[in-house]
């Protein structure tokens, strides 16, 4: 691809923030770079396989990126709408070639298997200089700089502001376990699905539809001792034979893939020691797949036949460092509902915090709905950031980590950005 000299904005990180950032940008007319370091757009729902998108607020904006999303994978039998009205059920691989479609439709430039070596701020510029990965065995692919009106952040971590040596929230120590999802195949989903539907007569844990000639279901089961879990006797009987050690039954959740007759996602296991590094982590992880699948065989109906057939890229990140930006959103702001002249967001969805420890996790509703204001996923006037990096208290960052939300995000930032570009060339 051969690159513009400059651009009107360059979003790095192309997650659902910073996918849905560069989409409303080039549907603006904006010259738009999108870097990635992976082979492929989704982030989140790619790489690590977070599939469904949890609902959101009646009432949401900026959610243009997120309909066409749907819109485009339904056409290809990637997506679904649930029976809770819930339109975020997508397929995962056919989410990244329909991400490459809409950037393509909307004229964005992509990079992939790239990354940022510098960032230098002008006074009305920045200067990123980029490297390809491949550029160790294609001497064509040298370093090189573009010169850009805006920079977006949405790298998950933050690390260009990392780069830039901008200012952070401080920790306080308040963290969430990450997880690695995973899909098994193969599977009876009309035998288990009627099986588990009887099992559990709980709506709010288990439930099923018919839609588009297809059975999909969800349900759940954690180690929390604060609920009557239906699959309670299946995994205390798997951790006494062996099946499974303890830590496996901390948390369990399943949903059928969109498109798919025979395929369920695993929103597990979620992993518990914070100590551990990465490699271990991901070690811990597929050995931890591995049993659970082999419990799904033995316990569930369904599952005789069934194998693993994807395994998530990328562990599931629910928190990360949080960038200072022009407003701090706290978890006051969110209860109270309090309202901004500038709203990114609009959600309703509940403070979220997974603990590492029995009847420990919060899931605490919120009663009315909250909005998110751009200030907190502005840095400066030409730098923002947008994702689960976002300037919140932790709290605050809880609720509003979700796939809705963070696509909100980018696409209020394009949106801002595009009308500073209008006004500047008034």
């Amino acid at each position: 691809m051969k690159l513009k000299k400059k651009y009107d904005v360059i979003i790095i990180g192309g997650g659902t923030a910073g996918s849905a950032c560069a989409y409303i940008c080039g549907k603006n007319n904006l010259k738009t770079l999108l870097i990635e370091k992976e082979s492929y757009l989704g982030g989140s729902i790619t790489s690590s396989l977070v599939i469904p998108a949890m609902k959101t607020a009646k009432n949401a904006i900026n959610t243009e990126f997120f309909n066409d999303l749907y819109d485009n994978l339904y056409k290809i039998n990637g997506s679904i709408t649930y029976i809770d009205g819930n339109n975020g059920w997508f397929n995962p691989e056919l989410v990244k070639i329909t991400l490459d479609k809409m950037m393509k439709d909307s004229h964005v430039d992509v990079l992939f298997e790239t990354n940022i070596q510098n960032v230098k701020e002008n006074l009305s510029s920045c200067n990123v200089t980029i490297y390809d990965d491949n550029s160790l065995v294609n001497s064509d692919n040298l370093l090189e700089s573009i010169e850009t009106k805006y920079v977006v952040d949405a790298t998950g971590d933050a690390k260009i502001c990392q780069l830039l040596n901008f200012e952070f929230l401080k920790n306080d120590n308040s963290t969430q376990p990450v997880n690695l999802r995973f899909i098994m195949a193969g599977i009876n989903t009309k035998k288990f699905t009627h099986w588990i539907m009887d099992l559990d007569k709980d709506r709010n844990v288990t439930t099923s539809t018919e839609l588009d000639n297809g059975i999909y279901m969800s349900t759940a089961y954690t180690w929390d001792t604060n609920r009557n879990w239906a699959l309670a006797p299946y995994f205390k009987e798997a951790v006494a034979k062996g099946v499974l050690l303890e830590e496996d039954t901390n948390y369990f959740q399943l949903f059928s893939v969109a498109g798919t007759t025979d395929s369920i996602a695993f929103n597990a296991p979620r992993l518990l020691n914070s100590k551990l590094s990465r490699s271990e982590i991901y070690i811990k992880g597929r050995e931890s797949i591995f049993r659970l699948s082999q419990f799904c065989k033995k316990y569930l109906p369904g599952f005789e036949n069934a194998y693993i057939s994807s395994i998530a890229n990328k562990i599931g990140v629910r928190i990360s460092n949080r960038v200072k930006c022009k407003y701090i959103y706290t978890k006051d702001d969110l209860l109270s509902g309090k309202k901004f002249d500038n709203p990114a967001v609009i959600s309703n969805y509940p403070i979220d915090i997974h603990s590492k420890d029995k009847n420990k996790s919060v899931l605490k509703q919120v009663y009315k709905e909250y909005q998110l204001p751009i200030e907190a996923l502005m840095v400066k006037d030409n730098f923002y950031v947008a994702g689960r990096c976002l300037s919140a208290e932790f709290e605050a960052q809880a609720a509003l980590r979700i796939i809705p939300s963070c696509c909100s995000m980018g696409e209020a930032v394009a949106k801002d950005i595009a009308g500073k570009i209008k006004h500047q060339n008034c």
